[in-house]
């Protein structure tokens, strides 16, 4: 018996042994590290940490941001990880579900409330929406299903930041420092903080006066907002609806929504 588990065990060692692939498990520790600090580190230091040389790794670092997953600094000596993996994660079927389960709570909050309503997620420095339910009125705002919205302009965004890791808090506002080339907020953190605290974000929009905008997290199994569900409100004459009922149906939409994709 001995002797089977240690001839066993010889093989495996051989096929393993037989089928590395360097080159892709240098790419995979490289990514792997940079996913796990929200450092920015020079090639030194990513050789340093992964007991490497700098030679060792010099052409896979090349070769990761000729395909976008890693990027200069605004110091062009340090590197960072982009949110290109975020983005091939956000095709894959999942988003799909999410939209898929989201659509049909949007189309009866929208009967409810007679406002529109969008579901949006991170991409990058910016706010992409993956969904949109007009209104049942034949007025009324909306924010059209494709669209991007700037990363500082986008309730939406703000509130997927505000209940985010940090770590991929961070890397957002860097996508967005870098391609807009301006500067982040100064009062930033503390909203971010403040619509935490409260668990949603309302506020005059940043981009059309009259419309409130009013937007809750979606939730993963983790508790960390993978989405948006926000409603423009806008006020009309002799429609009784107001901006404490847009919020009571917001949040028990995106709470039933978080519960159909298996979040908290």
């Amino acid at each position: 018996m001995r002797r089977v588990r240690l001839v066993a065990r010889r093989g495996k060692a051989e096929t393993a042994a037989r089928y590395t692939t360097p080159a892709l498990e240098k790419g995979l520790d490289i990514l792997e590290l940079f996913a796990s600090t929200s450092d920015e580190l020079t090639k030194r230091e990513v050789a340093r940490r992964l007991g490497r040389t700098v030679s060792e790794i010099f052409r896979m670092l090349v070769c990761l941001e000729q395909r976008g997953y890693i990027a200069q600094s605004p110091e062009e000596d340090r590197l960072r990880l982009t949110l290109k993996l975020f983005k091939l994660a956000q095709e894959h079927p999942p988003v799909k579900r999410l939209t898929a389960k989201a659509l049909p709570v949007m189309h009866d909050v929208t009967h409810k409330i007679n406002q529109s309503c969008h579901l949006g997620v991170l991409d990058g420095g910016q706010v992409i929406i993956l969904a949109q339910v007009d209104a049942p009125t034949s007025t009324g705002f909306y924010v059209k299903a494709g669209s991007s919205v700037d990363l500082m302009e986008a309730a939406t965004g703000h509130v997927i930041l505000a209940h985010q890791r940090p770590e991929i808090c961070n890397r957002a506002i860097l996508e967005w420092q870098r391609d807009t080339n301006e500067e982040v907020p100064p009062d930033l953190h503390k909203h971010l903080i403040r619509i935490r605290q409260r668990g949603f974000e309302e506020r005059a929009s940043y981009q059309v006066n009259g419309v409130i905008n009013i937007s809750y997290p979606i939730f993963d199994d983790q508790g960390f907002a993978i989405a948006a569900l926000s409603v423009p409100f806008l006020k009309r004459i002799k429609d009784p609806t107001t901006a404490k009922d847009v919020r009571f149906h917001l949040q028990r939409a995106c709470l039933e929504i978080s519960k159909e994709i298996g979040g908290e």
